[in-house]
């Protein structure tokens, strides 16, 4: 049994609302430049919200010495709707000519979705394992069950990580996709934040496979039928996997442009005015989007770095979605809210704005659809 202080201590480290546990070898020294903004002396920062220092203490005071009421996830996970993957449907997918087209999106839970699309298939954060947590036996646990074998997965071409948090970089998830990229015919290509290379290739990824990138870099990725171009773009967030290596690493969102069809994945992110809005200036045009609608409960404490439903619906508008799916709730117990209440918060303000039902939605767990072109 793992002593009670212990025990939340690897919680309150564990997820994106504090600093995390797990010493970091390959922290980036980033040189202050007048065209990088977003560098500093010895990492990163970001634009538009001043970054504070909150740690474990500050969220365990939060956690369990504040009034705030948490949710009880495990007894709530019904909330949270859920269906087996079609696996002999995304490995038909993958077999279908490019011709005759159209990307099928699958929500896996958490931030992981596979989108296929012109015989290139992409995973987002992926997370395989049962905790969000650098230990097997502690830390938040997923409260819903996996909806696949992730080893029934047709091939992977492309791989987005959007920052080093454990419940959107897992460990042993990325051996997995090492030993997976190494049986393929084409090796798996993985796109990251600056400083993560090094991560990634400790776990097994040949380094040659991976792709450090910055704010509003591009990179072109192929396979024997098509090519996708790959741009990292800004976010509001943060990063650290141990006490001290503190926004030394940087966090993204990504777009992938398929040629016919572009998906913007958010990754994990507050709000602010300005970077989105010059996202959506950028690409001009959002096919699919993909933004958090959970993990924001309570406000006080996780604004800066974390969305509600009505921001989430403001990046939707910002980067000019054509449609959006929520993403970053129902699988793993990291805020306060319960498990369906950003669905139903988000269907409150689309109904508030006037939005049609099909311009920002949800989906179950396992969940298969094809984006209409």
């Amino acid at each position: 049994m793992i002593y009670p202080v212990l025990f939340l201590v690897i919680v309150a480290l564990s997820g994106c609302q504090s600093a995390n546990t797990d010493t970091m070898n390959n922290s980036v020294k980033s040189k202050e430049s007048p065209k990088k903004g977003h560098y500093t002396s010895d990492g990163f920062k970001n634009l538009y919200v001043e970054d504070n220092d909150k740690n474990f203490f500050d969220f365990l005071e939060m956690r369990f010495l504040s009034d705030e009421k948490w949710a009880d996830h495990a007894s709530l996970a019904d909330q949270v709707p859920i269906q087996a993957v079609d696996v002999e449907r995304l490995h038909a997918k993958s077999n279908m000519p490019p011709e005759s087209d159209q990307p099928l999106v699958t929500w896996l839970g958490h931030s992981m979705f596979l989108v296929q699309h012109n015989k290139l298939t992409l995973l987002t954060d992926p997370i395989f394992s049962d905790r969000a947590s650098p230990l097997s036996f502690a830390g938040p646990k997923r409260y819903v069950k996996h909806a696949m074998d992730y080893a029934e997965l047709p091939d992977i071409d492309i791989v987005v990580i959007s920052h080093n948090h454990y419940d959107h970089l897992d460990n042993e998830t990325i051996e997995q996709l090492a030993a997976r990229s190494a049986s393929q015919e084409s090796p798996i290509r993985f796109y990251v934040p600056l400083g993560l290379k090094a991560h990634l290739s400790n776990e097994g990824v040949n380094p040659n496979e991976v792709t450090e990138m910055d704010w509003w870099s591009k990179a072109l990725v192929k396979n024997a039928f098509s090519t996708a171009e790959i741009q990292a773009l800004p976010s509001q967030h943060w990063s650290a996997r141990g006490l001290s290596d503190r926004l030394q690493t940087l966090w993204a969102s990504w777009s992938i442009n398929f040629g016919d069809f572009t998906v913007w994945f958010a990754g994990d992110t507050g709000y602010n005015d300005i970077q989105f809005k010059q996202i959506g200036d950028t690409l001009g045009k959002v096919d699919l989007a993909l933004i958090p609608i959970g993990g924001y409960a309570p406000r006080w404490f996780m604004q800066k770095y974390h969305i509600n439903p009505n921001e989430a619906v403001k990046i939707h508008e910002d980067v000019n979605a054509m449609k959006s799916i929520g993403m970053h709730w129902g699988t793993f117990p990291l805020t306060a809210e319960e498990p369906g209440e950003p669905v139903k918060v988000l269907a409150q303000e689309k109904l508030a704005k006037g939005m049609s039902e099909g311009s920002f939605i949800s989906l179950s767990i396992g969940e298969s659809i094809v984006i209409e072109q």
